[in-house]
């Protein structure tokens, strides 16, 4: 069990087909032993495809689109990566919306992986601090991001990490900054 309970928080992830697979499954349970509720939100309806690395993963329900979800519903976002997942995240207008009004709701947003891409195009990384995988560092650079290669980054409510081997510290400090709640310093 986690040492931060967040009992009641509702946490939505946003994802489409190709999301690294464990990227969305070891945060979605770290927030269920928590006591959070986590919600699948994708850009249409019926079930979202799992990747392990360019291997079909598993298939996941989502439980609102993006038409339907309303970032003032939830606490926290989390953005699992994968790289198809966030090449289709990161141009869709609705997404970079629903993303981009977390930020300005004070609210933690946690990315991993390739999920920062799609803060890019949200407009909401020019002066953050922040990591990535690392082939994201010069587009992240490009659009006035801190970026730096650690495990873990928390800026204000704002959680980056780079890789899948970085989810036990990505999950702890996800759960901490949804624990902790709204954070002044987290805008768009």
């Amino acid at each position: 069990m986690s040492e931060h309970n967040i009992a009641g928080k509702k946490v939505a992830f946003l994802l489409t087909h190709g999301v690294e697979q464990v990227e969305l499954t070891s945060p979605w349970n770290a927030v269920k032993e928590a006591g959070g509720e986590p919600t699948l939100v994708a850009p249409s309806s019926g079930k979202i495809q799992g990747f392990n690395g360019v291997e079909k993963g598993d298939t996941f329900d989502v439980d609102l689109t993006l038409a339907e979800a309303n970032a003032s519903d939830f606490h926290a976002l989390v953005i699992p990566g994968g790289v198809v997942n966030a090449d289709h995240l990161r141009v869709n207008k609705d997404a970079q919306a629903f993303a981009r009004s977390f930020f300005e709701q004070h609210k933690p947003v946690a990315a991993i992986c390739h999920g920062p891409w799609l803060l890019i195009d949200a407009g909401v990384v020019k002066g953050r601090n922040l990591t990535s995988y690392h082939t994201l560092a010069t587009d992240l650079r490009n659009a006035g991001a801190n970026w730096s290669d650690e495990k873990v980054v928390v800026d204000q409510g704002f959680v980056t990490s780079r890789k899948p081997d970085d989810l036990p510290a990505f999950n702890d400090k996800v759960l901490e900054e949804i624990a902790e709640g709204e954070h002044a310093g987290q805008t768009a």
